[in-house]
């Protein structure tokens, strides 16, 4: 049942993955980029290099090298991964910003719109953010044409929010035509008369910063890469952004305020998947703040959820959370202040997926490179070794494995069955580890990763020789067989234990001291040496409890390995042996 389970997990994945050496994988030169032009700082560099390397691994066992070229280089060898997420993954600077919104626009620029709404030219039909069967109503605020209007189809988060409500990030209402024109007519205007197209109004209260609104109106979030000029400033009182994500063909543009919360008071980052009970779709990222990020956070979602009291569909109801300069999402605070310093980010499902979602939740989780880089060199390489290696170490560890079992055999007769047996099971629980451990972690199979497992043939077999001797010393001291599993198995266990134990911490020590192969290798012993343990209490014990009640094994059949005479003549004579030897060196 166990294997079946799974085999159920692996969703039809049946290989392990392989490391740079096997398989080859994608090589980054990164140039830092400094204002002076000159070379960073060398504690800059080797902090860049710490930041990436555990983007890259992980865990620790995703084979990955991260190593510092010159004064100004770094070389990131990635196995097995394409080039655009490798890119993605390491070169994102990763400075995360918590700001408040105070306007919200389609991506198009609008340069020439007015600056403030007249109120004759209040157009009615526009969406005031309640639902399509609501009717529509002039708002006395003009920043309804632009507001979102997704305060109403609000999903809970979970209870990490503490009961807030946020939303996914919304887009401009609908009435709003490509062009700028809104579809409605003025009110207050007699019919027959043409009317002259009209922008859209847009409401900039509480924004005293002119330049950033002719900045706002005047951004193009449909073109570039999106990152508008000052907006991964954190220094920057105000900022214009365009949305990371395009979501049903809209990309939508803010003007944010200041910085209420930054990345370095994030304590921790996890991508969650989607919950269909909180009304979750899509994957989300959760974050924990550290107290000081909490207070602010708190503070911050206090002030939006009083504006959404004052008017659910103002922009200022909502917490945009920018990553390197874009708005990862905007949620409306909408049923509370977060004061339980945690917060969630997500987005549209079809590309808020598990993989951004991981990566995204990696990058946040070990925070931002102190430095900015750019792309040197991307290549494709091939793997270092070819079939040869990999066969030859293929062929040594079953030549190992057969002479085991040759000895065990020979040695131990019928019980040796159980021995290869146990080793059976152990080998096919690691391959299905080091299966399920690859997709879930990215661990990839390496030559040092193979050795290990090798070289954990022989602690795993020391479990079995140290249970049967002992089980053999009961016989020969004239106790049944029944009797004697199961002191034996007392006496045993803890050595078993002890003896794992040993080879565990030497594993644990070895993977946080080393790096590259040998932290592989000592990772590879340090699961061998677990899965040891599992087999030998869940397997090994019991067969030998179950083959002690039958006929064979039960009677000391001469071939089974467990014949009582045999084992007490063999100590007999080994005892009278000594005797002579004792005898003749006093003589």
């Amino acid at each position: 049942m166990v294997v079946l389970a799974c085999v159920a997990v692996l969703q039809g994945r049946t290989t392990p993955k392989l490391g740079l050496d096997l398989a080859g994988g994608t090589t980054v030169t990164l140039t830092a980029k400094t204002e002076s032009g000159k070379n960073p700082p060398a504690s800059q560099m080797n902090q860049a290099v710490k930041i990436m390397t555990q983007r890259v691994n992980g865990l620790g066992v995703s084979d990955a090298e991260v190593a510092k070229q010159g004064n100004n280089n770094i070389v990131v060898n990635v196995p097995g991964e394409g080039q655009g997420r490798v890119v993605s993954l390491i070169g994102t600077t990763a400075k995360l910003q918590f700001r408040q919104a105070f306007a919200i626009a389609d991506g198009k620029p609008t340069t020439g719109a007015p600056a403030s709404p007249a109120p004759s030219a209040s157009p009615s039909g526009k969406d005031d953010g309640k639902k399509k069967d609501d009717k529509a109503s002039p708002s006395p605020s003009a920043s309804a044409s632009a507001s979102p209007s997704g305060s109403a189809s609000a999903t809970p988060r979970g209870r990490a929010l503490s009961g807030a409500l946020t939303a996914p990030t919304p887009k401009p209402s609908g009435s709003v035509t490509p062009s700028g024109t809104p579809s409605g007519t003025p009110t207050g205007v007699p019919s027959g008369i043409p009317q002259q197209p009209q922008q859209p109004q847009q409401d900039y209260t509480g924004i005293d910063d002119k330049n950033v609104i002719k900045q706002f109106e005047a951004l193009n979030c449909y073109t570039g890469d999106r990152r508008a000029p000052g907006s991964n400033d954190p220094n920057r009182k105000w900022v214009a952004a365009c949305d990371q994500k395009e979501e049903n063909g809209q990309v939508t543009k803010y003007i944010l305020g200041p910085v209420r919360v930054l990345g370095e008071n994030v304590d921790g980052a996890n991508a969650m998947p989607p919950d269909s009970q909180q009304g979750q779709a899509s994957w989300s990222v959760s974050l924990k703040f550290d107290g000081k990020g909490g207070r602010q956070f708190g503070q911050v979602t206090t002030e939006a959820y009083r504006a959404y009291q004052q008017n659910p569909s103002s922009p200022q109801a909502q917490i945009a959370i920018v990553l390197d300069g874009q708005v990862v999402s905007a949620p409306s605070i909408n049923r509370g202040a977060i004061n339980g310093g945690t917060a969630s980010i997500d987005g549209p499902p079809d590309s808020f997926n598990r993989q951004y979602a991981t990566d995204l939740a990696n990058v946040l989780k070990y925070g931002a490179l102190p430095l900015e880089f750019t792309q040197s060199s991307i290549d494709e390489v091939s793997s270092t070794l070819g079939a040869d290696q990999l066969e030859g170490g293929l062929i040594a560890g079953a030549i190992g494995l057969g002479l085991v079992v040759l000895y065990c055999m020979l040695y131990y007769r019928g019980l040796g069955l159980v021995a290869v047996s146990s080793l059976v099971v152990a080998s096919g629980i690691t391959y299905i580890s080091v299966v399920i451990l690859g997709e879930g972690m990215g661990f990839r199979l390496s030559l040092p990763h193979i050795i290990g497992l090798i070289v954990s043939i022989g602690i795993t077999a020391d479990s079995f020789i140290v249970y049967f001797e002992r089980l053999r010393d009961e016989l020969r001291a004239g106790r049944k067989l029944r009797s004697s599993v199961e002191n034996a198995w007392k006496r045993a266990r803890r050595t078993i234990l002890v003896a794992d134990a040993v080879t565990f911490l030497a594993a644990l020590v070895l993977y946080f001291l080393a790096v590259g192969g040998v932290r592989g290798f000592a990772f590879a012993m340090g699961l061998t040496t677990l899965i040891d343990v599992v087999v030998v209490f869940f397997f090994t014990k019991p067969m030998v409890a179950l083959l002690s009640r039958t006929d064979f094994f039960g009677r000391g059949h001469p071939l089974s390995g467990l014949d009582a005479k045999r084992l007490r003549k063999s100590a007999q004579n080994a005892a009278a042996t000594k005797a002579a030897r004792t005898t003749s060196q006093e003589v």
